[in-house]
């Protein structure tokens, strides 16, 4: 009998990505039946996954009656909480996460797989104190690990899909592109195609999940600084990218007042710690080595995906 595994956020980038990689698996497609979470069943992406094969289930972490449904009868859990930039972000955060975790130990789950980040405000020694969407997420791995079943995480590095929206280049006004920051341009990120790559460190889980139980995965396919970005970028698109340092204060003067506290401070821990801590690059090179198949690189996914600098 195949096991079924639940996996939230089914429609979205990391949950997306796990339900494509198991299903496509020859062996972990035999070993698992999939059921995907979505707050909305009319969306074309929940539809698509019905055509899939896969059991697609309405439910919601704000509503704690429908978590009984999504987890009726599951062996596995794959669990990502929505990040909110507002003043209930930490409160919202928390209380999805363990309601999901309480409800896959009232359903009797063997294994839960949560999508995790690095306390930061601890690691800082309180000294960033509104980190609040790494810190509620290492909160949230608290809880679970000490409920009584197996888990595992999964910490993602920085998404490589945010190029293509939120960190993408802007005009320069003289013809070339430029990605503005207030971090040093030698500040390294951790990146990762989450829509490819995801499923493969997941699945190492899936596949042997002995071996994972209580371990952490920092996922990235490796370390980036902005001055390789931007140059891997100029040849990508044939476009010069450049880095351009700006004052903190007018890289925030920029950002929505409910966001700007949070990613100044987030990539301040970034700069001055690492995504992952002291030991980021030792993580991500481990890491790197447990995922099952080829992890993409920022040069093969700008060829998938494409900047288009006019």
């Amino acid at each position: 009998m195949a096991k079924l595994l639940t996996v939230f956020g089914a429609t979205g980038q990391q949950g997306g990505s796990v339900v494509d990689y198991v299903i496509n698996d020859s062996e972990l497609s035999k070993q698992y039946k999939v059921r995907g979470i979505t707050r909305d069943l009319t969306k074309p992406a929940a539809q698509a996954l019905q055509q899939k094969g896969v059991e697609v289930v309405k439910a919601d972490a704000d509503d704690k009656d429908s978590l009984k449904q999504a987890m009726e009868g599951a062996h596995t859990v794959f669990g990502v909480t929505a990040t909110i930039y507002d003043e209930k972000l930490k409160e919202r955060e928390l209380a999805q996460g363990k309601a999901m975790a309480d409800a896959a130990v009232a359903a009797g789950v063997q294994y839960f797989i949560f999508s995790t980040l690095s306390n930061a405000g601890k690691m800082s020694g309180g000294k960033l104190q509104k980190v609040d969407h790494f810190d509620v997420k290492a909160e949230i791995e608290d809880y679970i690990r000490a409920r009584p079943m197996k888990s595992a995480f999964f910490a993602p590095g920085s998404f490589m899909q945010n190029f293509g929206h939120l960190m993408a280049p802007r005009p320069a006004g003289d013809g070339t592109y430029a990605i503005a920051h207030f971090v040093k341009p030698e500040t390294q990120l951790p990146l990762i195609d989450t829509v490819d790559d995801t499923g493969k460190y997941v699945g190492a889980i899936l596949a042997e999940p002995d071996k994972y139980e209580g371990k952490v995965l920092s996922a990235a396919t490796r370390l980036y600084s902005y001055s390789e970005i931007v140059e891997t970028m100029s040849k990508a698109s044939g476009k010069t990218v450049q880095y351009k340092q700006l004052p903190q204060s007018v890289w925030s003067g920029f950002l929505p007042p409910d966001t700007k506290d949070y990613l100044v401070d987030m990539f301040l821990w970034i700069q001055d710690y690492g995504y992952y801590g002291p030991k980021t690059e030792e993580l991500v090179d481990e890491t790197a080595k447990q995922a099952r198949g080829k992890l993409t690189t920022l040069e093969e996914y700008l060829v998938r995906c494409p900047l288009h600098l006019q």
